[in-house]
């Protein structure tokens, strides 16, 4: 599954279904989709999605799980930090323009 992230002040992002839920969680949403945040609460989803990033900005994100990988001598995995950048650049755009979020699977 795939997830496409939709706001009028970034272009849209599509990410693994796996790690878009992933992320959706830790902005402190369900992870279900599709779904929205209202421009209202943009800001504290954002403020969260950083917040997790920066405490545990190493920890390798599965893609086939969403989960953090554990065992180093697994294949190279991406960051959590990496991962969750373009959302943080949407999120951040759309916060400053006001805007609300949505998200969905094509």
């Amino acid at each position: 599954m795939l997830v496409t992230f939709e706001t009028k002040a970034h272009a849209n992002i599509t990410m693994f279904g796996e790690v878009a839920v992933t992320l959706l969680k830790l902005m402190g949403h369900s992870g279900t989709v599709p779904g929205a945040l209202l421009a209202a609460d943009v800001p504290a989803a954002l403020e969260r999605l950083r917040r997790a990033v920066s405490e545990h900005p190493d920890v390798p994100l599965d893609p086939k799980t969403g989960a953090g990988a554990t065992d180093e001598s697994e294949e190279r995995h991406v960051s959590l930090a990496n991962r969750a950048l373009p959302l943080i650049e949407l999120l951040s755009d759309a916060a400053a323009a006001g805007e609300n979020v949505m998200w969905s699977s094509p």
